[in-house]
């Protein structure tokens, strides 16, 4: 591959990679309600799981997808169950989860913080590796880049594969960190302090803060819930390469 079409690559990538999408909205969605560390996890579930599609597409295996209905049929309607799955949880959230969020102890943040972390970053891997329309699109978009005298083709393939997840992966967290960055600020106009004096509620500013933030995140757990159920039903309507 010579360095013009390396840069091409390159930069179709990253083009790629800024699309909206399943992945940005749920990187996005963690990132607004958990802050720059959620969506940096969720970024990360999510470049894992493009590397099953990576390594299977390079084995073959993607080939072997594309070419069978069933096969693609099946990992289709699993994509979209999980997809759709994912959005009802966001629309049914937990009653009183704002107020608590504020009412824990730092002790019992942490020690959930991590099992939250953990559950993020494997809900970001499934999303992407029970995607088939991932599968398809190595398939369709990398061998572009690989030249037909190429003797080595799975290890071009798994190279490209490799640079074009690398590239994505900075492209994801930079979403993270932009919707951190708005969720700052959004929450500075909503939380910016209660009224005082005569004026002031009968309830704490931290108790005050937490349930404006409820409202805010209850809101944006709509929307993102409601956006992953049209994901979830546009993948299931995908037809079949061989249909």
């Amino acid at each position: 591959m010579t360095s013009e079409s390396l840069l091409l690559f390159v930069i179709a990538g990253l083009l790629l990679n800024l699309t909206p999408g399943p992945d940005v909205l749920y990187i996005v969605s963690n990132a607004l309600r958990g802050g720059a560390r959620a969506g940096m996890v969720a970024a990360l579930g999510i470049t894992a799981g493009c590397f099953v599609h990576i390594v299977a597409a390079a084995a073959g295996v993607s080939a072997l997808m594309a070419a069978s209905a069933t096969a693609f049929t099946v990992l289709k309607w699993l994509g979209a169950a999980y997809l759709v799955y994912v959005g009802c949880r966001l629309l049914l959230p937990k009653a009183g989860s704002a107020i608590d969020l504020e009412a824990e102890s730092s002790d019992s943040t942490r020690a959930s913080g991590q099992n939250g972390y953990k559950t993020i970053f494997l809900r970001g891997f499934w999303t992407n590796a029970l995607n088939p329309k991932v599968a398809l699109f190595f398939l369709a978009f990398l061998p572009q880049f690989i030249a037909p005298t190429v003797e080595h083709k799975p290890l071009a393939f798994l190279l490209l594969g490799l640079l074009f997840n690398f590239n994505g992966l900075w492209v994801n967290l930079g979403w993270a960190l932009a919707a951190a960055w708005l969720a700052r600020k959004t929450l500075g106009v909503f939380t910016a302090g209660p009224p005082q004096g005569e004026n002031a509620p009968p309830w704490g500013a931290a108790t005050r803060r937490a349930a404006e933030r409820g409202g805010l995140f209850l809101w944006l757990d709509r929307v993102a819930g409601t956006l992953f159920i049209g994901f979830g039903i546009k993948l299931a309507l995908t037809q079949s390469p061989n249909a």
